[in-house]
């Protein structure tokens, strides 16, 4: 397996462009299944994740080619299988969506029950039922949800908790549902918009997507379309926050920063000075980060995917921070190795009590998870010495090309075989 090995202390300075959304791009790709007609995704990230649900959906029938200008055409002329087996669905949550497309489309679906990182249960059964809600027969055997639908009627649902992948899922099932269906308590991200544009481009009719509450009026079908992915908050914010605990200037570009508020409050209670502009962000950082407390929660508060990040940033500051974990309920995996660096972190339980220290010292350590890989990326970068961080099968999954934008910025990184 690859590492990344880091020699620390370097301000990293610059000019760096943000990737398209992993998050977003995955139910795009997905939601070419609702349709015979051929699906134009511009702005398609280089990631671990796209190729496996790219391959999962060519087990499906789904035909991919390169348009000349790069973009990505999906064509699922007819669906060949109804299975998504667990040998991929194992490897990524997301798969997951596959299972309200194609009991929209072709009333089946078997899709294994899903993996991914390890940080927490993340049960599907919202996802489930709601399917149930619309029409669908569920039960689940063997490790896999087995389903059957005949057209699927509108109806009104109130989730018991925002799920973003659930309120995709529901979404693109109802598109093609008979009469109006309503999703209370729907995730509000960025990402959940992004695939309303794309369903709406196709020929769906949505209302309400950025809020807690989706319309969705059922079409008899649907067509092709073009659509260009948005910006990777996520990844954005990662770098601007290898700018701010490298006591840099980093400016990232092609990003969306209207998506980033509470990320972008954060960094400056931490004493970072920042400048926002219609599509970009630079970030000047603190000699030493001040203390600040963080709460995850649901858009549009402070992301769960930044919390391992910003960590590592106030694991420098000048007094003691609190992170409190409300989304995933073993997401401080990174703490254990962020220690093993010098850091001070203690865990009471859903909060993580930062108490700053003057520097990290360099130290081999292992990524548990996506987000983790990128806390552990950005603690070598300030660390003094040599860190390696092991697994980074994980980073690939969530950021494209991470070492090769860094090192555009001046940091001494490269990848060990």
């Amino acid at each position: 397996m690859a590492s990344l090995e880091i020699e620390g202390g370097v301000r990293l300075k610059g000019q760096v462009p943000s990737s398209p959304a992993k998050n977003a791009a995955l139910p795009a790709l997905v939601a070419s299944l609702l349709t015979a007609e051929p699906v134009v995704l511009e702005n398609l990230p280089a990631l671990a994740d796209v190729r496996t649900i790219s391959q999962l959906l060519e087990r499906l029938g789904a035909e991919l080619s390169q348009e000349p200008d790069g973009a990505t055409r999906v064509q699922v002329r007819q669906v060949k299988s109804h299975e998504a087996p667990y040998e991929l669905v194992s490897t990524m949550r997301a798969s997951v969506l596959v299972l309200g497309p194609l009991l929209a489309r072709t009333g089946l679906a078997r899709v294994a029950l899903p993996g991914g990182c390890a940080i927490g249960l993340r049960p599907i059964d919202q996802h489930l039922k709601g399917l149930k809600r619309l029409g669908a027969d569920i039960g689940i055997q063997n490790g896999y949800v087995e389903a059957r639908s005949s057209r699927f009627k509108g109806c009104r649902m109130t989730l018991d908790l925002v799920t973003v992948t659930g309120t995709e899922n529901l979404m693109m099932a109802a598109v093609l549902a008979e009469g109006t269906t309503v999703i209370e308590n729907a995730a509000r991200e960025p990402e959940v918009v992004d695939l309303a544009r794309l369903l709406e481009a196709m020929g769906a009719r949505i209302e309400g997507a950025g809020t807690e509450r989706i319309e969705i009026l059922g079409v008899p079908e649907l067509g092709g379309c073009r659509h260009r992915v948005i910006p990777d908050r996520i990844e954005t914010g990662t770098l601007l926050v290898a700018g701010a605990i490298t006591g840099g200037d980093v400016t990232v570009t092609n990003a969306a920063p209207r998506n980033l508020s509470a990320l972008l409050a954060k960094l400056e209670e931490a004493g970072a000075l920042l400048e926002v502009g219609e599509d970009w962000v630079r970030c000047r950082g603190p000699e030493r980060p001040s203390p600040t407390d963080v709460i995850t929660s649901p858009f549009p508060g402070f992301p769960t995917d930044m919390q391992a990040q910003v960590m590592s940033l106030l694991g420098l500051a000048d007094g003691l921070s609190r992170i409190t974990e409300t989304i995933f309920e073993n997401r401080f995996m990174h703490a254990a190795e962020l220690n093993r660096m010098g850091a001070r972190i203690e865990i009471d339980g859903a909060t993580a009590l930062v108490q700053g220290v003057s520097h990290y010292q360099g130290a081999p350590v292992m990524a548990t998870d996506l987000r983790a890989s990128a806390s552990l990326v950005l603690a070598g970068l300030a660390a003094k010495g040599r860190t390696e961080v092991s697994r980074v099968y994980h980073l690939d999954r969530g950021y494209e090309r991470l070492e090769a934008k860094l090192q555009a910025l001046g940091a001494r990184i490269r990848r060990i075989p």
